[in-house]
């Protein structure tokens, strides 16, 4: 029978800079952002590191980064790199691909969602006063910007619609209570054009960001 291999379980020895160094190469490297708990098993499972020391890691490199022309920043689904808003207009000439255009409706119908989810389909045309095409909806689930939580008690159950970690990860935000405030919504004001600010300057962040990382 196998014999149990004490050394083989030991962890290895890491300083607070090579810490440092580790958290900032994975992040880096990662096309998606990396969650405490990854970052705890997949990157650090041979180091003997709390929670606490990556959580102080990354606060450092956050701090260092902080008059550097990229950020370390935490969204829903973790931490990830990205380059600074204000700095998205001026590099967006690298980008070979535009970034594509929504309609007002999907721009619409996605705001309904993300602030007052969860929503039916129905209750979405209540509002806009108009029908929402199922390719508007298809391609938001495709995005995996949205999806179904559940169905409505009501004839016909309809699906009710709700915003995913994908969404807040786009936007760079942590949770929906980062959302910025609306005006008050009536049938007419439903969306406020920060709206299709954000999706625009976020789509050209996140292709800078690919575009660095490829060279």
């Amino acid at each position: 029978m196998p014999t149990n291999n004490v050394a083989s379980l030991a962890f290895k020895p890491i300083t607070a800079e090579q810490l440092s160094q580790l958290l900032e190469a994975a992040i880096f490297s990662s096309s998606q952002p990396l969650s405490m708990k990854q970052l705890k098993q997949q990157v650090l499972g041979a180091y003997q590191v709390s929670s606490k020391d990556i959580q102080l890691a990354i606060s450092q490199l956050q701090s260092f980064y902080q008059e550097r022309g990229i950020e370390l920043v935490e969204v829903a689904s973790g931490f990830r790199f990205q380059i600074k808003m204000e700095l998205v207009e001026d590099i967006a000439p690298l980008n070979q691909e535009k970034p594509q255009k929504y309609s007002r409706a999907t721009l619409e119908t996605l705001a309904l969602i993300a602030y007052r989810q969860p929503i039916t389909r129905g209750e979405i045309e209540d509002i806009r006063g108009v029908s929402v095409s199922s390719h508007i909806m298809k391609s938001l689930l495709e995005r995996e910007w949205i999806k179904i939580v559940g169905h409505k008690e009501v004839p016909g159950k309809p699906s009710m619609y709700a915003t995913t970690k994908t969404f807040l990860d786009y936007f760079g935000l942590k949770s929906l209570a980062q959302l910025p405030d609306l005006m008050p919504m009536t049938e007419s004001t439903i969306v406020n054009d920060a709206m299709h600010d954000i999706i625009e300057s976020q789509q050209s962040d996140t292709q800078s960001k690919e575009t660095e990382t490829k060279q």
